[in-house]
């Protein structure tokens, strides 16, 4: 994100941490990894899940897109839970995809093309570990993939800067209450949505117009 955009949300308070207050789902529970045969499941953390799910749920392959938290010690984490930064996990996206339609690879890119993986436990005007970027493998094949990609990155000096984004396997991962569920296409007026997800929304679309759902 540019440095003047970042000015201007923080000038107005616009963050991810701006959101509502209504309450549908308090106790979060535990999503199961019961898929259907020959799917396949990604877990990415990039900043704000609203930003993470909005550009996932564009893609063709894409079946579903859960936004939730993942990587804490706290078991069935609320929203204010995570947002305080005390129970150590990160906002995210679980993504089920069907990959002879997009690949882990075509997704990893997409990932790092649409949030900044060199900088440490913030996104934008999103500050805290919470927003941090990290890659929950799922498997060993995801992991090594992965890997890969990042070392390429980081030989080409893709970002001008180190890439600090994590690699972890995945734990548990919780659904966020109802309310942040499909939040971007809800509630595109809102100012977040407006300032900072569109932006990520239409450069996939302009970036990946081969691999958007017809």
């Amino acid at each position: 994100m540019k440095k003047t955009t970042v000015i201007i949300l923080a000038m107005f308070g616009i963050s991810c941490q701006s959101k509502e207050k209504e309450v549908t789902n308090p106790v979060n529970q535990p999503v199961k990894m019961e898929i259907q045969k020959d799917l396949e499941v990604a877990t990415f953390a990039g900043g704000c899940f609203w930003c993470t799910e909005a550009v996932f749920l564009e893609l063709d392959g894409v079946k579903t897109v859960v936004s939730g938290y993942i990587g804490g010690k706290t078991a069935n984490p609320t929203y204010e839970e995570v947002s305080s930064g005390m129970s150590g996990h990160a906002e995210a996206t679980q993504i089920t995809f069907d990959p002879t339609k997009i690949s882990y690879g075509e997704l990893l890119e997409i990932f790092f093309s649409t949030h900044d993986p060199t900088t440490l436990n913030r996104q934008g005007a999103d500050v805290g570990t919470q927003y941090r970027s990290e890659i929950f493998y799922n498997s060993e094949a995801q992991k090594k993939t992965a890997e890969d990609y990042i070392a390429l990155m980081t030989a080409q000096n893709t970002f001008g800067k180190p890439i600090v984004t994590k690699l972890s396997k995945a734990p548990t991962f919780y659904a966020a209450e109802d309310y942040h569920q499909n939040y971007y296409n809800r509630n595109q007026n809102q100012s977040y949505c407006t300032y900072v997800i569109t932006p990520k929304v239409e450069k996939v679309k302009k970036l990946y117009k081969d691999k958007l759902k017809k």
